[in-house]
């Protein structure tokens, strides 16, 4: 019984996260600690233990991913291997701070922050992109309706913005593709399919560093996350399919909703925690 939940969960939190770039942790941490915590489905589930078993379950979720929407012509990976250089290191100092951080108040006040990214993401029209200087990376990506889209960023500053993501990823086990989907919308400009696809694709590089930490520090459940795997493969698949027949606005609106609710979900684990 408890392994096809774990595939049934592995399934849908690959759908979500792949769908809107945020990788399944989302949906995989919460619901480990509650079937270990609370109804007692599961033995040997810890935090950390969540965090650490969903991050390896991410690099499935990822890889999946990154190679369907190769398929689809949407993954950046430049600029993911630029976003990585920051979100490597960035991971391994958020799983140090996963196995010390004991305040609920930080938890808290960073659901607050998801939620304030959530507004950002329904004003993004007004908001301008940051200027983009003469050396810096620009791209540019026909939409589905034949709108060009033209993007771009500063390198530094991607690896300065990748690093706190990477870090969030391994504190939280959420995947960076939270923060930096929404980053690379609203700051660089990045049309929301091309930000959802390079997005898995750093989610996939920051999880396998994460994961090898948390391996080393045992907070891995190795017979769940084989539970988990198989469906986080097909769901990655599903999600990406999914992703390319919706629109750019649709996209952004599920985003917004997603961002709220994990930002419930963490004020909730700071008041209670």
């Amino acid at each position: 019984m408890e392994w096809i939940l774990l595939m049934f969960l592995g399934l849908t939190a690959a759908v979500t996260g792949s769908l809107l770039g945020l990788g399944g942790g989302i949906v995989i941490v919460p619901v480990l600690i509650v079937m270990g915590g609370y109804t007692g489905i599961l033995e040997g589930i810890s935090p950390q233990t969540a965090v650490g078993t969903s991050l390896l379950v991410m690099i499935f979720t990822g890889l999946s991913s990154t190679l369907a929407y190769m398929k689809q012509k949407t993954v950046d990976f430049q600029s993911g291997w630029i976003f990585f250089i920051g979100s490597a290191p960035g991971a391994l100092f958020g799983v140090w701070l996963n196995n010390g951080i004991e305040t609920g108040a930080f938890f808290a006040a960073f659901g607050l922050f998801m939620i304030l990214v959530s507004f950002l993401l329904m004003i993004r029209g007004k908001i301008k992109p940051l200027p983009l200087r003469p050396n810096g990376i620009r791209r540019t990506f026909r939409e589905s309706d034949g709108t060009l889209r033209e993007y771009g960023y500063e390198p530094w500053l991607g690896i300065v913005i990748s690093f706190f993501t990477g870090m969030f990823s391994g504190l939280f086990g959420i995947g960076g593709g939270s923060l930096i989907v929404p980053a690379m919308v609203i700051l660089f400009a990045f049309p929301p399919h091309i930000a959802v696809a390079t997005s898995m694709f750093l989610v996939f590089l920051s999880a396998a560093v994460s994961s090898i930490s948390h391996i080393a520090l045992g907070n891995v459940n190795w017979l769940y996350a084989l539970a988990l795997i198989p469906g986080a493969w097909f769901g990655g698949q599903i999600g990406a399919w999914i992703n390319r027949r919706l629109k750019s606005g649709t996209l952004i609106f599920a985003l917004r909703i997603v961002l709220v609710i994990i930002g419930i979900r963490l004020i909730f684990e700071g008041v209670t925690g």
